[in-house]
């Protein structure tokens, strides 16, 4: 809810064009087609990502690491909710009436600045550019954390510090080539954080449920 809170401040704020204009310029943005930004930070980090992804699926049947001290259920949980939280993202950013920054005419292109609140309402631009997508590409994996918590703290942490410091690298460098605003980087950060969150919440319920029938004898014997 804080981070909620802090995002909403962050949008009323309008930071996301002067940040932009920061990387951008009347023709563009420089670092549009840089090679390392083009193909290491972002396709590269996209295919290795989809390569986790399997990863960890292939993991449920044949665990490694700290993987093998969670349960089958708990590692289908871990891979599911990667994959929820890219679907998440991309779900949103497919009713997104949002174009991206270098779409701007201030930045050479044909859009005008309208907020991402401003549900159906065209900026003139192309669109489907909320929440960053990119970025999913390793903020889907914060939700990881709820369930390495179970049996490593420590683990949890790495895990989670390694999803957000490598989320927040993709975002900044796709705001520097002006493919999203700094809040469409956050809010995509929050999304898969919350379906993290709800789908640890929807796994241990109903175990929590069942506490008081497996009780339930002990108070009849008493």
């Amino acid at each position: 809810m804080l981070a909620l809170v802090a995002l909403m401040i962050w949008d009323a704020t309008r930071g996301d064009l002067l940040l932009a204009r920061l990387a951008g310029t009347p023709m563009g943005f420089p670092w549009r087609e840089n090679p390392f930004l083009v193909h290491v930070m972002h396709a590269g980090a996209r295919d290795l990502s989809w390569l986790l992804v399997i990863g960890l699926f292939v993991a449920i049947r044949w665990p490694v690491g700290v993987l093998r001290k969670l349960a089958t259920r708990e590692r289908v949980q871990l891979a599911a909710t990667v994959l929820a939280s890219v679907v998440a993202v991309s779900l949103i950013k497919h009713f997104s009436d949002t174009s991206c920054p270098w779409d701007l005419k201030e930045f050479g292109g044909v859009a005008r600045y309208v907020s991402h609140w401003s549900w159906g309402v065209s900026d003139g631009g192309a669109g489907g550019c909320f929440p960053a997508g990119h970025a999913s590409a390793a903020f889907a994996y914060v939700g990881g954390y709820f369930v390495l918590r179970r049996v490593s703290t420590r683990a949890a942490f790495i895990w989670l510090g390694v999803a957000v410091v490598a989320g927040l690298a993709l975002g900044l460098s796709q705001q520097l080539r002006g493919a999203h605003y700094m809040s469409h980087t956050l809010w995509t950060a929050w999304v898969c954080w919350a379906v993290g969150f709800a789908t640890d919440v929807a796994v241990t319920r109903p175990n929590h449920r069942k506490l008081p029938e497996s009780a339930a004898p002990l108070h009849a014997s008493t």
